[in-house]
């Protein structure tokens, strides 16, 4: 039999948790954060952003922490995820959400971008701000050490039936507070319940909890720890460091853009662009921004087109 010399027989490697408490205020996030931990090992670093809410448990795990305070950009996280994954075994993100919806996070970021933009475009003003937040994400996923992060859920109440025949508001969690999405990148993700502060998994990549609601200790992740060392072992790669967004020059495109008479000919020129810059993905920042100009020129190149027809018509019909 011929063995192909690209795909090779799949093999569960060794590997590091990538986990993520989610859940409302008085949920029990930070606590079962620091259990887990310390289930997957002895040395703990936290990076806080809480005010301090996890030294409250420093008589009761230990652990380093570093104090995180405003302003909470991507890259005040992304240098202590690097100081602390060399030295330690496991990383706490208490929270993750400040990054997103905190005092000079990405939310707040993009606000400043787009009141800078001449145009005051929020679309177009993400060019800037999601290659941040994008490399916060690599530094999770790939620090050399497991990582748990919590994220605040949007709080919401709903009328629950109290048993005897009335209704109470009961605190429910929804979405966490993060970028549409950030579950995908995690290995497990944990819904937290504000009555008992169970945990339900609901994203689970190990199986091991499939149909599972339990209090958070030290022994889950004890398990999860022998279920990802029970794989093969895998090579020991140096972690490269994240590479910066190559810079592209808006203003210089926005002027070919606005000089363009023709849409089918501006059309093109995406395209080409495109294919230029490497932009594969729909989604990507750049190409998103500089399609939306497309777009807006476009629709300046129709209106003025439909204009000098109707100007010509009208001309055609006083001569006849």
């Amino acid at each position: 039999m011929r063995t192909n010399p690209v795909f090779k027989k799949a093999e569960r490697k060794s590997a590091k948790l990538r986990a993520a408490f989610c859940g409302t205020s008085g949920s029990g996030k930070t606590y079962s954060a620091l259990l887990l931990a310390r289930g997957l090992g002895d040395r703990v670093a936290v990076i806080d952003t809480e005010r301090g809410s996890s030294e409250l448990y420093a008589d009761l795990f230990g652990f380093d922490v570093a104090q995180l305070a405003p302003p909470f950009a991507p890259q005040r996280y992304i240098e202590l995820i690097r100081m602390a994954a060399t030295q330690y075994d496991v990383l706490v993100i208490d929270s993750l959400s400040h990054a997103w919806a905190g005092e000079g996070g990405v939310l707040e970021m993009h606000d400043n971008a787009t009141r800078s933009d001449r145009g005051g475009n929020s679309y177009t003003a993400w060019r800037n701000v999601t290659p941040q937040h994008n490399a916060l994400v690599d530094a999770v996923l790939n620090a050399p050490c497991h990582v748990v992060c919590t994220m605040r859920s949007k709080a919401a109440y709903e009328l629950v039936d109290d048993g005897k025949g009335k209704k109470k508001p009961v605190k429910i969690g929804l979405a966490p507070i993060q970028r549409d999405g950030i579950d995908y990148e995690f290995t497990l993700v944990f819904d937290l319940s504000i009555d008992g502060n169970i945990a339900t998994a609901s994203k689970d990549r190990t199986n091991l909890w499939r149909g599972r609601n339990e209090i958070i200790s030290d022994i889950h992740g004890r398990e999860l720890r022998e279920w990802l060392e029970s794989g093969k072992s895998a090579p020991d790669y140096p972690v490269p460091p994240a590479q910066p967004e190559p810079q592209y020059d808006f203003e210089a495109a926005e002027r070919t853009i606005n000089g363009f008479d023709d849409d089918g000919l501006l059309a093109q020129w995406l395209s080409q662009e495109r294919i230029k810059h490497g932009w594969k993905k729909a989604d990507h920042p750049h190409y998103v921004a500089v399609k939306a100009v497309c777009a807006e020129r476009a629709a300046v190149i129709r209106e003025a087109r439909k204009t000098a027809e109707q100007s010509n018509a009208g001309e055609d019909t006083q001569v006849s």
